[in-house]
């Protein structure tokens, strides 16, 4: 293994599980290490474990579906030997969402592997919707602190308990509006509001999450509304906005970036 960077050969055969069995054992024990130093490479492998529930998630409906007419009538057309087209067809659909199932579990082995926390309860996500349909609309007083006074970061990071960092997400085109201080269960919460040149507009819902939780990296959609949440580096978040889900994970990825630790600090 290239002591500077792991091979992502190496890395993807991890996640899907490919170093299993003593033979592979000091291969997957150094790839695992591998991710308890490099935060960063834990969250590209994160990133791939949600897309792969997404995938999931989409093509699990397919499996209930009638056979296709078409496909009913080769079948009736078959010859007597070999198993029938529609037979490899749902098999090979069956086949594509056993991969995404498994590589969306094999994904959450970074549970183990690195330092991370609960799933996130379905409670606080819901709140970070629910302020996002609050506020989002309002025209005048979207946000309690605007973007322009220089104290809106230390303020919510000294309310929340939690470093508040204003996430640049100009390359993704939204640019930030400014953030309020929240209420979240027994303790607090910020949102950041940002708005593109359309005036659309997402938020980012920060929380300190309950001690002993662990991570994910997932994906909802609730009518237009979709959604990013997961936690890192003792910090939860939640991106809300009404874009299509690879425009809201670019905007994910952009965040996760900025939150990592720098190295050196």
């Amino acid at each position: 293994m290239n002591s500077d960077r792991i091979d992502d050969t190496l890395l993807s055969a991890w996640f899907d599980g490919e170093l299993e069995g003593a033979d592979r054992s000091a291969e997957k024990a150094e790839v695992e290490a591998w991710l308890r130093d490099h935060p960063e490479d834990a969250g590209r492998v994160r990133l791939w474990a949600a897309d792969a529930e997404a995938l999931r998630a989409r093509l699990a409906p397919l499996l209930d579906e009638p056979v296709p007419e078409g496909m009913r009538a080769s079948v009736l057309q078959r010859p007597a030997a070999g198993p029938p087209r529609w037979a490899l067809a749902a098999g090979g659909a069956a086949l594509l969402l056993l991969g995404g199932a498994i590589g969306a579990t094999l994904g959450w082995q970074l549970q183990q592997s690195v330092p991370t926390a609960r799933a996130p309860s379905g409670g606080w996500v819901q709140r970070a919707v629910y302020a996002h349909s609050v506020y989002v609309p309002e025209p005048r007083h979207a946000v309690e602190v605007k973007a322009q006074e220089e104290h809106l970061s230390r303020w919510l990071t000294r309310r929340i308990e939690v470093p508040v960092k204003l996430f640049d997400l100009r390359e993704q085109g939204f640019e930030l509006v400014g953030g309020r201080l929240l209420p979240d269960g027994a303790g607090k919460s910020a949102q950041l509001m940002y708005q593109d040149s359309m005036g659309a507009r997402v938020t980012v819902y920060l929380r300190k999450p309950e001690a002993g939780t662990e991570a994910a990296f997932r994906y909802e959609r609730q009518g237009e509304l979709g959604m990013f949440y997961w936690v890192e580096a003792g910090a939860g978040y939640a991106l809300v906005g009404p874009l299509p889900r690879e425009q809201l994970l670019a905007l994910a990825q952009a965040i996760h970036r900025q939150g990592l630790p720098q190295a050196g600090k």
